[in-house]
């Protein structure tokens, strides 16, 4: 069913030789009871702080989607979920006598479901940490490339140099030890503005070509970057495009947290956490359902949906220019509404009444 969903999403990704943006990451659905299948604690981000890490008794679901900016919004990035996995801790695993995986092995396992499907087109995945290690970044599909985050404190290396001596031994995996990340920054950088996650950010950064100890033969763009303001530390990212520039890995990693919009819209909005199956099938199958109306309904807004949406009068928002979820949500609901009334075939004067009654109170509900 979400290779199906993709097919619908490949018309919006323009040229079949334009690179498709995927975003990976995992999700916990919090439960109640002991007989639901695959629940254990989990790490809990809401309630979690820097200094407290508390975990929660549920569903850890690992989802990729696809990022791309619809038509009729704006230049807001939006992840359109497509394939789902739903990760089973090690003790739960061994207990039903089912073969364990990792979350990182269930992100390269979607991955390799995609892009095997599509050979022809190329990939580009955005992970946080979780998902940049040598379990993803060693078994990527032939079409895919990664950005992720990198340590502050990795091991970068240069390109080997072949070796003209005759003497016997085994080549050199890796060339001369380069700076870790922290260490660029002590450097001279580069200040640079870029618009990401929705303001004008400032910042110092240095990149350069290097490869990670892991995975020697993979040349990896290395951006270290220092926020000048807003308090954020420092942080480095790494991309399997070396020719990719710095802004450009920062903005597409940054554009990964429309992923995390689409869990907070697809929990608050359409019940992801809601399903109440404890049975194996149940539990596999009915979560996932609400991401993939996540989709769909933003598929449709963009389609069909936008020259119906009204937006609400609201003086206490005024630079609101574009259509939140919630708002394509409320669209929907307001034309099923309307259809579902004209077509009891009501007739006279009175019946225009009627479907603006109804369609106010739709909106209200909304």
């Amino acid at each position: 069913m979400g290779l199906a969903v993709f097919g619908l999403v490949l018309p919006l990704l323009g040229a079949d030789d334009g690179v498709v943006l995927l975003a990976v990451d995992d999700t916990l659905a919090r439960k109640r009871g002991l007989k639901v299948f695959g629940v254990g604690m989990h790490h809990d981000p809401l309630l979690s702080c820097r200094r407290t890490a508390v975990t929660n008794w549920g569903h850890c679901w690992v989802v990729l989607g696809v990022l791309l900016k619809p038509p009729f919004c704006g230049d807001r990035w939006f992840c359109l979920p497509v394939l789902f996995r739903l990760y089973v801790p090690r003790r739960v695993a061994g207990r039903k006598r089912l073969a364990y995986r990792t979350k990182p092995e269930l992100a390269v396992q979607m991955l390799r479901v995609l892009c095997g499907r599509h050979g022809g087109r190329q990939f580009h995945a955005v992970g946080d940490s979780g998902y940049g290690g040598k379990s993803v970044l060693l078994n990527l599909p032939g079409n895919c490339g990664l950005t992720s985050r990198l340590k502050m404190d990795a091991r970068l290396y240069d390109a080997p140099v072949k070796r003209r001596s005759r003497k016997g031994g085994r080549p050199r995996k890796r060339g001369v030890r380069l700076p870790t990340p922290a260490a660029m920054l002590a450097g001279r950088c580069r200040h640079v503005a870029l618009d990401i996650y929705g303001r004008k950010d400032k910042s110092r950064l240095a990149g350069r070509i290097a490869r990670c100890y892991a995975a020697p033969a993979k040349p990896l763009r290395v951006v270290a970057v220092e926020p000048l303001r807003g308090g954020r530390k420092r942080q480095a990212f790494y991309s399997t495009c070396p020719e990719d520039t710095a802004e450009a890995v920062l903005t597409r990693y940054a554009a990964r947290w429309s992923m995390e919009v689409t869990n907070h819209d697809a929990k608050g909005q359409l019940g992801f956490e809601e399903p109440q199956g404890w049975t194996k099938p149940a539990a596999r199958r009915t979560a996932p359902v609400a991401m993939l109306l996540y989709s769909l309904m933003v598929l449709w807004f963009g389609r069909e949906g936008h020259r119906h949406y009204d937006p609400p009068h609201r003086p206490w928002y005024p630079a609101k220019t574009q259509a939140s979820f919630a708002d394509m949500l409320a669209t929907l609901r307001c034309q099923s509404a309307k259809q579902e009334v004209l077509s009891m075939g009501l007739h006279g004067s009175g019946s225009r009444n009627v479907v603006k009654a109804v369609l106010h109170v739709v909106k209200q509900a909304a």
